[in-house]
């Protein structure tokens, strides 16, 4: 079977027990995506958003012979519980099989698709989807190590995955502590001593 895992995050440069055997293609189907899952890591991850405007993922062959172990190796590679229905999602695709997914993979070939199918998360709440507003405030509340890796992240995911959210990130402070140390230079002044 003809298998394929689709990527818009961190699965494109850290594959991890996937089985990924070829690089990464840059024609993938268009996904409504947008950074809204605080991630464990605390990077503020990419996720599919039904409220997102559709773009461009990435796609790779896997190595694998059936669905069911392409689905258990992106488990393992996300750390998703087995108990956790929503998780990965796949599908089989024939020659019967309708929709815009459908007919991209039919063009390429490929008999089934995977993908990670986790929800948005904030504030610990899953499906919770953060506003703009929420986005670009805890990635600015973010300090040390935890915002260096977010804005890693941010830099890391494939350009193609231009959203709106990742417009709004630009101008925001990178890698900079919340008050950059002021140098403050001294003149003496030295007055002529007074007469006497």
């Amino acid at each position: 079977m003809k298998i394929a895992c689709l990527g818009w995050g961190s699965l494109i440069w850290k594959t991890g027990a996937l089985p990924v055997a070829s690089q990464w293609h840059h024609d993938g189907p268009e996904i409504p995506i947008e950074f809204v899952r605080i991630a464990d890591g605390g990077e503020l991850s990419t996720a599919i958003c039904l409220n997102a405007r559709p773009v461009p993922v990435l796609w790779a062959w896997l190595n694998t012979a059936s669905l069911e172990s392409a689905c258990r190796a992106l488990r393992l590679r996300e750390a998703i519980p087995d108990s956790r229905a929503d998780g990965i999602g796949m599908m089989t695709v024939t020659e019967t099989s309708v929709g815009p997914l459908a007919e991209w993979a039919q063009a390429k070939g490929i008999e089934g698709v995977i993908w990670t199918g986790l929800p948005a998360r904030m504030a610990g709440v899953e499906g919770q989807i953060p506003t703009l507003d929420d986005a670009r405030h805890y990635l600015q509340s973010l300090t040390g190590e935890t915002r260096e890796h977010a804005y890693n992240y941010i830099d890391q995911v494939p350009a193609q995955i231009d959203t709106a959210y990742r417009r709004a990130f630009a101008d925001l402070t990178r890698w900079q502590p919340d008050s950059a140390p002021v140098t403050v230079a001294i003149t003496q002044l030295h007055l002529p001593s007074p007469e006497v």
